[in-house]
């Protein structure tokens, strides 16, 4: 059976129901984020371990330039090392039937017989190579996708200088690759780099390796000290050419997926604190005006014996109410949301399976949270019902002091119409009330701005990227660095205009405990095709001696210019010396060091050598260059600036802008919830006032001008403020974004702020609308009935 008072709080509800759906919508966007976000998070931290574990992929791995198969039996007896498994490695140039450009391949060898101890594949598609056939390999995934190759279908490769024809006769997944980027790249490209395996022993034969490699992974055993094993390996190794080992917090597939995960966890709690704030605060102004309201009926149920808690507990229930039904529409909506979004994650990041499953403890979590949010927002008004003394709860409330406003005093207010003056003491009369209103607005243009950098952030990052420091149309690396003479082979080929040499050599830079692996650029400075800009976007000319460091690199080893930084050289004579930072500079990707080229080849301590060159060419003439790298033994790599830029928009572009996207339709709901209630919390405080308005000669036009006024006045100053806040948002934002793989600048446009401020407006004037057509419509008579 109801009882009265649950009769009481459905007609409670029904009489404020577009207030009610407003703020339940302004509390769904909110729920919303958590559970997509959370959900995603879920989907790919279990997807990963699940893969990770099942198909043994490695803690620690390695590569050199060659060691004896016998230097394996020294390696699996470090303490701690459970599993070694050794394997040979190559990059190779690829020729896709019917693509023009050159692209690249790294081969990996697997065992002839048996599954691999670790790193092990999933066959998707065909059968695995037969070690007796030297042109049987398993492709990627990704790569087949990009191509749309089936097993059958046939590549080539330069192999040892060889052209060799290639037939894929399996399709793999490999927990090593989970995306695919090349060496050197900071963003996956899959129609021009692919990941294949062949037998041991056919590539070995083919790279001269027998009873060799030059790669190896390690499982460790459980709570053993990583950093002592890599001291131990790298001991080892160190004579065979040793990169450095590195554990697989460093490995590059694993690195992107964790740093991922991150962020969905940072977007999980940012973007609901935001949303719920804002569906609190609109609670606390809705409950508090109703309890105002309705303090002779809380005077009559305490009098016929209701408890301080039943009345307390009712008005609870019209919060939770409001709260359950926004955790409803936020959590169908986030379920929807995570769908797309898992699905996008799957056109990136690729496992055998998703492990999507909707965790009942994330839904749990929304209504905590929903419900946490609800009660905060609405305990101060509920606890002024609980409190009202019955005596006290039957009058009314004390009517709010009348005085000149500020601009009257000022004598400014002659100069005004009578329904300004009229407003302006409205608002000045209850500042709380203006504030809130005013900061309620605010709070909607602040997270319409938050859902809408992104878009100038990404247009920034492109502009910055591949316009003012990548001047290059492609870049070139080499197998082996090689005599500078190559440089000019490269001007020789067709359509080239411009070069511009590099050395690079990988290297671990520390500043005491702190310590990170990079591969060090050293830029010739004969022509500018790859520029180091400033702080303020200048050329910065590299010095004979020192290193400039990215902000990034900088921020991790705790340096600032002028400091000295120790580099330890990982490849050839491996030389070790202090050099001084020079300078720090911005970037939005990686972690980057660069040196002239001249002293950084007397780092290396070598003669001079290049490892590629940057090269300007006419575009009418790529397709002649195209055909021509392709037959080049030397070359190892070929990296189009057109086609990185592409893949920044298919991969670190898009996913921002989906995330803009959804940010934007929720912050619409939160600006059209705000402003309405804004006005419907008006209307319902002045109804009386403007009845008697009428009663007294005022047209329905000047009466609807007074609270239609007061909307555009608390909007027009709601907008500047909320351009602040947004403004603070996102610099709160991207430091919750910001890691090693990619940050995101501070960067608002104009048009960004013009947006919210129209979208504001436009709440605004539709809330007018809808609100000046209820005032057509008041009931005078009831409207000024004495309250005994």
């Amino acid at each position: 059976m109801i009882s009265m008072l649950h009769r009481k709080l459905l007609r409670d509800l029904w009489q404020i129901r577009s207030q009610v759906v407003a703020i339940a919508l302004v509390m769904a966007a909110g729920i919303a984020m958590f559970v997509m976000s959370l959900t995603a998070r879920s989907t790919l931290l279990r997807s990963k371990d699940s893969y990770y574990d099942r198909y043994r992929f490695a803690d620690i791995f390695c590569h050199l330039k060659r060691a004896p198969q016998s230097v394996e039996e020294r390696l699996a007896a470090i303490s701690g090392i459970s599993v070694v498994s050794t394997r040979i490695v190559a990059g190779v140039s690829l020729d896709i039937p019917g693509m023009p450009e050159p692209a690249q391949g790294r081969l990996l060898s697997i065992p002839d017989q048996g599954p691999a101890p670790l790193n092990d594949l999933y066959l998707q598609q065909g059968r695995m190579p037969d070690p007796n056939r030297p042109d049987e390999i398993l492709a990627g995934d990704a790569f087949c996708r990009a191509h749309q190759l089936q097993p059958g279908g046939e590549i080539s490769a330069i192999i040892n200088g060889k052209r060799q024809p290639l037939v894929i006769v399996g399709i793999v997944l490999s927990p090593e690759y989970v995306i695919q980027i090349q060496p050197g790249n900071l963003l996956p490209d899959d129609r021009r780099f692919g990941v294949f395996w062949m037998s041991r022993r056919q590539l070995a034969a083919a790279f001269n390796m027998e009873g060799a490699f030059n790669d190896v992974t390690f499982k460790r055993e459980r709570g053993t000290n990583v950093a002592a094993l890599i001291d131990a390996i790298d001991q080892i190794l160190e004579p065979y050419g040793s990169a450095g080992a590195y554990d697989r917090s460093d490995q590059t597939s694993n690195h992107y997926l964790t740093d991922e995960i991150t962020q969905l966890s940072t977007m999980a709690f940012l973007a609901p604190t935001i949303f719920l704030a804002v569906a609190a605060f609109l609670l606390n102004v809705v409950t508090s005006r109703t309890i105002g309201l309705q303090r002779e009926q809380i005077a009559a149920l305490k009098a016929f014996g209701y408890s301080n808690w039943d009345v307390g507990w009712h008005y609870l229930q019209f919060v939770v109410f409001m709260a359950m039904l926004g955790t409803i529409i936020g959590a169908l909506g986030g379920i929807y949301l995570a769908r797309n979004l898992i699905v996008m994650y799957s056109e990136i990041y690729h496992f055998p399976m998703f492990a999507v499953r909707w965790d009942p403890a994330i839904l749990l979590g929304a209504i905590s949270v929903s419900l946490t949010a609800s009660t905060l927002g609405a305990w101060i008004a509920v606890r002024k019902a609980v409190r009202l003394p019955p005596a006290e709860a039957m009058r009314p409330e004390p009517p709010a002091r009348f005085g000149p406003t500020i601009v009257e005093r000022i004598g400014l207010g002659r100069w005004l119409p009578q329904v300004t003056r009229m407003i302006l003491r409205q608002l000045e009369r209850r500042p709380f009330k203006t504030s809130s209103a005013i900061l309620g607005i605010a709070m909607a243009v602040a997270v319409l701005i938050l859902g809408s950098f992104m878009l100038d952030a990404v247009n920034y990052i492109m502009t910055f990227q591949f316009r003012w420091a990548q001047r290059q149309s492609l870049s070139v690396g080499l197998i082996e660095p090689t005599t500078p003479r190559v440089i000019f082979e490269l001007a020789n080929l067709p359509g080239v205009q411009q070069t511009q040499s590099f050395r690079s050599a990988a290297a671990e830079i520390s500043n005491g405990h702190h310590w990170r692996r990079v591969a060090i650029l050293g830029l010739s400075q004969d022509t500018d095709l790859f520029r180091i800009l400033d702080p303020q976007r200048r050329p910065m000319e590299l010095p004979p001696e020192g290193i400039v460091l990215n902000d990034k690199l900088a921020e991790l080893l705790e340096v600032q210019p002028g400091q000295r930084v120790s580099i330890a050289i990982l490849e050839g004579q491996r030389p070790h010396r202090d050099v001084l930072v020079t300078g720090v500079i911005q970037e939005f990707g990686g972690l980057n060091a660069y040196m002239s080229q001249a002293g950084l080849i007397d780092l290396l301590g070598e003669t001079e050598a290049i490892s590629g060159a940057f090269l300007a060419v006419d575009p009418q003439r790529l397709p002649a260059l195209y055909r021509t790298l392709k037959n080049i033994p030397r070359i190892a790599s070929v990296t189009i600036k057109g086609a990185a830029l592409q893949s920044f928009r298919d991969t670190i572009a898009k996913n921002l802008l989906v995330m803009r996207s959804f940010n934007i339709m929720f912050s619409v709901v939160i600006a059209f919830g705000v402003v309405y209630n804004s006005a419907r919390i008006s209307l319902s405080e002045q109804s009386r006032d403007l009845a008697t308005l009428r009663v007294m000669g005022f047209t329905k036009s000047e009466v609807s001008g007074i609270l239609l006024g007061e909307l555009a006045i608390l909007t027009g100053l709601a907008i500047p403020v909320g351009c602040l806040i947004g403004y603070v948002l996102a610099a709160l934002l991207i430091q919750g974004l910001d890691t090693e793989v990619y940050r995101i600048p501070l960067i608002i446009e104009r048009s960004t702020y013009f947006f919210a401020a129209v979208v504001v407006a436009a709440s605004a004037i539709i809330s007018g609308w809808i609100v000046q057509r209820r005032i057509q419509h008041l009931d005078l008579i009831a409207v000024l009935k004495s309250r005994e």
